[in-house]
């Protein structure tokens, strides 16, 4: 078990190391793709959605941590609600998202020493709070039917906090949760190509607290600049696919003071369809994958969610 304990300077001694060892920068929070986000829907609307997500690979649950050399297997269910509000005569969503994860890590430490870890538990608790700025206002159901026909650019802004809820466990590296808060401002664009083609875009910044109780020490960590681009195909009302790509760059990160050599930079890419199965019913699937900067380490992921609406 990967774990720490004040009485085992030679265990502590074999976690930092692995901190230290492996500190080569890896996949970020901030390479969550989201094609169309900012998308509105008639004021009052409200969806329940369930997802499902496998990861393989690079990765981990709290996939800020500085460190990289992972295997891991994830398996990952959130639970959703959205309604969408009227703000400022503008459309708007307020978002809540609660998730779940169980899964095994494993990495080589110092002597080909292999530490593993298995975990489960809620994770943080997210609230996205989103207002669409240009393009289009608060609307009812025929506002909407219109902008569906004719769509027309629209700006929109989000804020994203992301609440230390899930479970921490302070002796040890590997945790579902953070135990500290974050938050994501973003800016997002939609440009009209066709009347069945939308290009996306979406800039944001991650923005860290510090967690007090890294292994006994302080974990800071620098702010994380991402952007997203979405090609989107609209082939029917609730039926739509996209190809995605994300960048990221920032995130270094200090432990008791001492600045790591973990500079986070490198690309996401995958691929979204949705289509509804009933009136009300959509089904979601995705696959993304990602590379580790340099070093060869990449990422695999399959997701599966249903939505109903209200």
């Amino acid at each position: 078990m990967l774990a720490y304990s004040s009485t085992g300077a030679m265990l502590r001694l074999l976690l930092i190391s692995v901190v230290v060892l492996c500190t080569a920068p890896r996949h970020a929070i901030s390479q969550e793709l989201s094609p169309r986000a900012y998308w509105p829907a008639p004021t009052g609307t409200q969806i329940m959605t369930i997802g499902y997500a496998f990861t393989t690979g690079d990765i981990i649950p709290d996939p800020s941590l500085p460190v990289t050399g992972f295997d891991s297997d994830i398996n990952a269910v959130k639970i959703g609600y959205l309604r969408t509000l009227e703000l400022f005569g503008r459309s708007s969503n307020l978002q809540v998202e609660l998730p779940y994860a169980n899964g095994r890590s494993s990495v080589a430490g110092p002597d080909d020493i292999q530490i593993q870890r298995d975990y489960k538990g809620q994770g943080d608790i997210t609230t996205t709070l989103s207002i669409n700025l240009l393009g289009a206002p608060a609307m009812d159901a025929g506002d909407f039917a219109a902008l569906r026909e004719s769509p027309r650019p629209i700006l929109g802004a989000s804020l994203k906090v992301v609440a230390p809820t899930g479970r921490y466990d302070a002796d040890r590296l590997l945790n579902v949760g953070a135990n500290r808060w974050a938050a994501k401002a973003e800016l997002g664009y939609m440009q009209v190509l066709t009347s069945k083609w939308l290009l996306e875009s979406q800039a944001g910044l991650w923005l860290f607290a510090d967690n007090d109780d890294f292994l006994g020490a302080r974990k800071e960590q620098d702010p994380i600049a991402s952007v997203q681009f979405h090609l989107v195909r609209r082939f029917s009302p609730g039926f739509w696919g996209s190809i995605n790509t994300s960048l990221y760059r920032g995130g270094r990160s200090r432990v008791a003071g001492v600045k790591l050599d973990d500079l986070q930079r490198d690309m996401k890419v995958g691929a979204t369809l949705a289509f509804p199965v009933a009136r009300g019913h959509v089904v979601r699937v995705g696959y993304n994958t990602g590379s580790i900067n340099d070093d060869g380490e990449t990422f695999h992921e399959l997701s599966l969610a249903y939505s109903r609406l209200f």
